[in-house]
């Protein structure tokens, strides 16, 4: 693991000896969308129901108001800390080009997120067409329409249960447009049980993208955001204009290592988009 110790301090969570995690680089590289950086450098946001705000300083990553059991069965899988990015970067480093290396020293603290799927779902079908600022903030829209509010303030992401009983004009003060039917019809199929993380957490990830692409308004893209960022199958990633470019000038045959490409992908992506 990146870290020495966990250990609760107070009514905080406090991991020691922390490697190969940055906050900006992983939380807000286009992942997830509902963290936002304050003027010291931590970042808050809301996953899974619970509020945290994050301290990172020196090698130590402070999880404010946060009980060592929510740290252990939420963000240590939330932020990959499940797994060791020294090796994993030696695998990546092995197997691909210049251009990767380069990727790979450009983000030293960039780690896969592994989110609640319904939500990744959801976030990405809204990500069509548009740009990181406007995707916050029609999620926080609908977040605060839809979701319950927490006692620490903020509210959590709705359930596709209240979502699926929404009149089809319902989401137009999120303003999501087109994507509004696309919403209702994964909120209708998750409800349902049509659509079950749950047990489509037991397919090939060839099994859950053909699942995925059953419901209306998710293409190929998304599919497998979804796959990467909510099952965690670091072995699929999705292609944007982004990736598409910098794959066909620096790596034009594809990645060497078909393991972890989805990692690997996340390191290109992160690069190309500030270089």
């Amino acid at each position: 693991m990146d870290y020495l110790r966990a250990v609760q301090r107070g009514g905080d969570t406090v991991l020691t000896g922390v490697r190969f995690f940055n906050l900006a680089q992983t939380l807000d590289n286009g992942q997830a969308f509902r963290w936002r950086e304050g003027c010291d450098g931590a970042f808050s946001g809301i996953a899974f129901g619970r509020r945290v705000t994050i301290i990172h300083a020196g090698d130590t990553v402070t999880f404010k108001n946060t009980p060592i059991e929510d740290f252990e069965n939420i963000w240590k899988k939330y932020l990959d800390f499940t797994r060791d990015y020294s090796d994993l970067r030696k695998q990546i480093a092995v197997s691909e080009g210049e251009f990767l290396h380069s990727a790979l020293e450009y983000s030293p603290g960039l780690r896969l997120m592994r989110q609640d799927v319904w939500e990744v779902l959801i976030s990405f079908i809204l990500s069509q067409n548009s740009n990181i600022p406007r995707i916050k903030n029609m999620i926080e829209a609908l977040c605060q329409s839809f979701g319950e509010k927490l006692p620490c303030g903020g509210y959590t992401f709705p359930t596709p249960q209240v979502l699926a009983n929404l009149h089809p004009n319902g989401l137009n003060m999120i303003k999501s447009g087109y994507r509004s039917p696309y919403i209702l019809d994964a909120a209708k199929k998750t409800a349902s049980g049509e659509f079950n993380p749950t047990e489509l957490e037991k397919l090939s990830s060839e099994e859950i993208y053909k699942e995925l692409l059953k419901i209306h308004g998710v293409g190929p893209k998304v599919a497998e955001c979804v796959l990467l960022f909510g099952f965690g199958r670091v072995e699929r990633y999705p292609v944007d204009v982004w990736i598409k470019r910098a794959m066909e000038k620096h790596i034009p045959e594809g990645f060497i290592n078909k393991e972890y490409q989805g990692i690997a992908q996340q390191f290109v992506f992160h690069y190309a988009r500030r270089k």
